[in-house]
């Protein structure tokens, strides 16, 4: 490079490692930003996650201690969808909202129908040491999910999906909501902390590279 790597550029490949499972040098990488300094919490999720992709939880555990010793607090995943003028937040697995059991159902729902269309829960998605079947259910109940739920429940059918969500979307999630835009013909918008995604007719506009 004509110049010296940034965090940014050091945490751009360290995504990358994760993506990969290219452990041996996201932990090299890790080792570049520590000796840069962290900007935020995202560099030790990143590295805890990819630990946690090749089982190695104990080592997951680790970096997330050590993020907590260095002060950064990792933000829970929150989306949020506007129905008349109206804010609804939700968290990953939420039942706090008056309508849950409506949209817990309704995400069951198109579970069905997605799996009938060969859908298969991405389990890798999943960063927490547990059986496959829990796995299934804690994807299930993404915080997008869940707000997605919601708009096809409270919105009229010719009425667009818009949803945000304060990192980025998940591989599993964005599988999903094409499925769900497939299959209730909706046109559904997640902004994320990356970009925006435009999911029509089983297919967004990001080409899945995000």
């Amino acid at each position: 490079m004509p110049l010296e790597p940034d965090v940014r550029i050091w945490s751009a490949l360290l995504a990358a490692c994760k993506v990969h499972k290219n452990v041996e040098l996201g932990e090299e990488v890790s080792k570049k930003i520590q000796n840069l300094g962290h900007e935020s919490s995202g560099n030790f999720v990143l590295l805890s996650n990819m630990y946690s992709t090749v089982g190695r939880w104990d080592d997951a555990a680790h970096v997330r201690t050590m993020q907590r010793d260095q002060g950064f607090k990792k933000s829970p995943g929150c989306s949020w969808i506007e129905i008349d003028g109206v804010f609804h937040a939700f968290i990953g697995g939420d039942r706090s909202h008056p309508q849950s059991p409506q949209i817990h159902s309704k995400i069951n729902e198109l579970f069905v129908e997605m799996k009938r269309l060969g859908y298969h829960g991405e389990s890798s998605y999943v960063f927490q040491d547990v059986e496959e079947e829990e796995k299934e259910k804690i994807l299930l109940y993404h915080s997008e999910k869940l707000a997605i739920a919601f708009g096809i429940l409270s919105l009229s059918p010719n009425k667009p999906i818009v949803v945000t969500k304060n990192l980025r979307v998940c591989g599993d999630c964005h599988t999903a909501i094409k499925f769900i835009s497939l299959i209730t013909k909706r046109n559904i918008t997640v902004r994320d902390a990356s970009r925006f995604h435009h999911f029509t007719n089983g297919i967004c506009n990001c080409g899945d590279f995000w």
